[in-house]
């Protein structure tokens, strides 16, 4: 079998390795998926394949790259192969730069960029399908042309006999008796002059010259083939020859002895040197062979069809597949991991990266559970999940693992795209109870924290069961912070280094409300509130009352609590609903307090 591969072509390493990750997976058990990061790559990659021995059916390439772009490139591979299908993908290119590639390149097909994965290996199947449809139909052809040839280069000698009749006429019987085509030569007074072997054994019968045209229509019944209809004998060639026409019949039929041979017929008139017709000449042929070809390459084509169908509905499974896969290892994992397909990855393998880490969980969502049966809290989880999940994917995130109602999701690229997808899942749980509210039912509240900072992704798990997961010291204090919004009493908290990660900290409503050790951590912790989800009263508040909370949070730091105190208790005055405001005078009360004890004699 020879060996085929479909070259892609784009300057985006990213964007060429998940090409090829789509393609590997729907056409690489019969294809080879080779890449090129730019034109002159892809050149010098597609003169290598072709003299490897490679077939390159297909040719995929972007349109906007440096030195020579996609339309270019296609053009001048179309000069040096034009059987191969050239496929476009890009989102930036113009219609003038389309145009040149359809007029220039022969460019198949057009396709968008972002692609769409059904509609891009959809295209891809039907550009395969297409041209290994027309070697084959050009095999089938040149088989018939061939043929087609031979009959008439046996016909053209045939002819050529014939002018020499008068010259040679033994000569010209022994060479008829040999040919593969049956012959009936008759004078012009419709005499038969001669009749030769093929003739004999196609008409089934033997008898002597000199036998008159009106017998031998009368011993021989022709049909229009597959039919009873009878063919009227001045439209037989050899008749239509005596009147000077040259013919040509491919519908005939004779049947004797229980069998039907199909016929082609070619009449000629023979003139003698005063240009009078002195001979008539019937050449036929049984095309039985010839019929049963163009048979198989209908019933080819048919079953052509059919693969195609079968191979669609195969593509339509495949997809499903890669799509349910995707749910379970996030395509975005495999890409981290440097990994093309589920199957590539194997236990232990690991990669360090900084990435923003969020996790949210539902408050008292065990006194809540408790007061539905497990149907109920099935039924509950899915449809909380259902609203937080878009929030997360909306923001270039991905989930890395349900815990329970908790949710752990990890995002490569900025830290806004974290602490956006934070923000989002407040206003999507808003409408979560706006939708309960209606329901009668009680309105839940989450927490949220996230983190920024360097872990190892990877695979743990042993040999017959692996999962995905992240670790390291970052994970954990997101985890934390998620767990200090309970102690804060604040839906969403930020550590410092997600706060110093973010392109514009002042877009967003955020304060840092405390410096606190958490739970495996040595040194003190800063953390954020973000309040872009308040209430219009309460985040006015908080921002009249910003630098005065501030300056009380230093002191608090400072350890100086009864100042502290005092503006901790101003803020309250001009804000009466600031959480974290009260949380931090009680714990100088607090200290005050313990201060004077410890005074006491």
């Amino acid at each position: 079998m020879k060996k085929r591969a479909i070259l892609c072509v784009d300057d985006e390493r990213t964007v060429l390795l998940s090409l090829k990750a789509e393609l590997r997976e729907a056409f690489g058990r019969d294809y080879a998926i080779e890449i090129a990061e730019s034109g002159s790559e892809a050149l010098e990659l597609f003169e290598d394949l072709r003299a490897e021995g490679y077939d390159i059916p297909v040719i995929i390439s972007d349109y906007i790259m440096p030195h020579l772009k996609g339309d270019e490139l296609l053009k001048r591979i179309h000069q040096q192969y034009p059987e191969a299908l050239k496929i476009m993908l890009t989102g930036q290119a113009d219609a003038t730069a389309v145009g040149n590639a359809v007029n220039e390149a022969k460019l198949y097909r057009y396709i968008s960029k972002p692609w769409q994965a059904e509609d891009l290996n959809l295209t891809v199947a039907e550009a395969l399908n297409s041209y290994l449809q027309k070697q084959q139909i050009g095999e089938q052809t040149l088989k018939l042309q061939q043929v087609n040839q031979a009959l008439e280069a046996a016909n053209q000698k045939q002819l050529q006999l014939i002018s020499q009749l008068q010259e040679n006429e033994n000569r010209l019987q022994q060479f008829l008796d040999g040919i593969p085509v049956g012959v009936v030569i008759i004078n012009n007074n419709g005499i038969l002059s001669y009749l030769n072997r093929k003739a004999k054994y196609l008409l089934g019968r033997d008898f002597m010259p000199g036998i008159e045209l009106e017998k031998i229509d009368n011993m021989y019944q022709l049909y229009r083939v597959n039919t009873e209809e009878l063919y009227s004998p001045e439209d037989l060639p050899l008749n239509r020859a005596l009147n000077g026409e040259t013919t040509r019949l491919d519908d005939l039929e004779i049947r004797h002895s229980n069998i039907s041979i199909p016929l082609e017929s070619w009449g000629t008139p023979i003139y003698d040197a005063n240009g009078k017709i002195a001979y008539a000449i019937a050449a036929f042929a049984d095309i039985s062979d010839r019929l049963a070809a163009e048979q198989e390459r209908q019933q080819f084509i048919s079953d052509l069809f059919k693969v195609n169908v079968d191979l669609e509905a195969a593509l339509d499974a495949q997809v499903q597949l890669t799509e349910a896969t995707a749910r379970f290892v996030p395509y975005q994992f495999l890409q981290l991991l440097d990994k093309e397909s589920i199957v590539d990855i194997e236990l232990g393998e690991t990669v360090e990266q900084e990435m923003s880490i969020l996790f949210s969980d539902i408050r008292s969502f065990t006194t809540l559970s408790e007061q539905m049966s497990m149907e109920e809290n099935v039924t509950f989880i899915n449809d909380y999940l259902s609203h937080m999940e878009p929030a997360i994917i909306e923001n270039r995130g991905f989930i890395d693992k349900y815990i329970g109602d908790g949710i752990m999701a990890l995002f490569h690229g900025s830290a806004d795209d974290a602490l956006q997808a934070g923000i989002t899942m407040l206003q999507r749980l808003d409408e979560f109870n706006a939708i309960r509210e209606q329901q009668e039912r009680r309105k839940i509240a989450i927490g949220i924290g996230i983190n920024t900072g360097k872990l190892m992704l990877g695979t743990v798990g042993g040999q017959s069961r692996m999962d995905s997961t992240a670790i390291g010291d970052a994970v954990n204090l997101a985890s934390r912070l998620e767990g200090l919004t309970k102690e804060y009493g604040l839906p969403l908290l930020i550590s410092e280094q997600t706060w110093l990660k973010l392109a514009n900290p002042e877009r967003y409503a955020i304060r840092p409300i405390d410096k606190t050790q958490v739970k495996g951590k040595l040194e003190l912790v800063t953390v954020y509130e973000v309040f872009e989800m308040d209430d219009a009263a309460l985040k006015e508040g908080k921002f009249a009352t910003r630098w005065l909370f501030e300056e009380a949070r230093q002191l608090y730091q400072q350890q100086v609590f009864e100042e502290a105190a005092i503006r901790f208790s101003d803020c309250l005055n001009q804000n009466p609903r600031d959480r974290a405001a009260r949380i931090l005078l009680n714990r100088c009360q607090n200290q005050q307090s313990f201060v004077r004890q410890s005074l006491l004699p």
